[in-house]
């Protein structure tokens, strides 16, 4: 009897260790990140975020945030400051926009600013995608033609 007792617990003890890797697989979860921020400054000390999401819970879910208008002491003024931020299914995105962004009383200005970001979960291999847009860019009083992505300015 204790040799058939035996057995048995060796038979459990062996699925059990067989199929745990199976049982983890079925219990792991997605969890999400992100943030939009439509205006992040630091300057002589002085640090902005202004409609600023706040980071996504893990979890997922919709966060949004505007602001109509704003005039930090002629340093930075803009209109229309929107951003959200989304995680659901296999998918992250954030988006952020402003318009007409003044910089330093003007040295830089734009007409609208936009950026867009995606990363994406699939079987395993993770992507990610993003795009930005800057309309009527002038730097020192410069027309600023801008065409291609990630242009640096100097």
């Amino acid at each position: 009897m204790s040799i058939k007792k035996n057995s048995t617990m060796a038979i459990c003890l062996t699925a059990i260790l067989a199929l745990s890797p199976i049982a983890s697989f079925a219990q792991a979860t997605t969890t999400f990140s992100g943030e939009a921020v439509a205006l992040k400054a630091n300057a002589l000390g002085i640090s902005l975020s202004l409609s600023d999401t706040g980071a996504l819970p893990s979890s997922g879910g919709n966060l949004s945030t505007s602001l109509a208008s704003l005039n930090v002491l002629g340093l930075a003024s803009a209109d229309a400051l929107k951003s959200s931020s989304s995680g659901s299914g296999t998918t992250s995105q954030s988006q952020s926009s402003v318009a007409n962004l003044s910089l330093l009383g003007g040295l830089v200005a734009a007409d609208v600013v936009k950026s867009n970001s995606s990363a994406t979960c699939s079987g395993g291999q993770a992507s990610v995608t993003g795009s930005a847009e800057i309309v009527g860019l002038v730097a020192a009083g410069q027309s600023v033609l801008v065409s291609t992505p990630n242009l640096a300015i100097s």
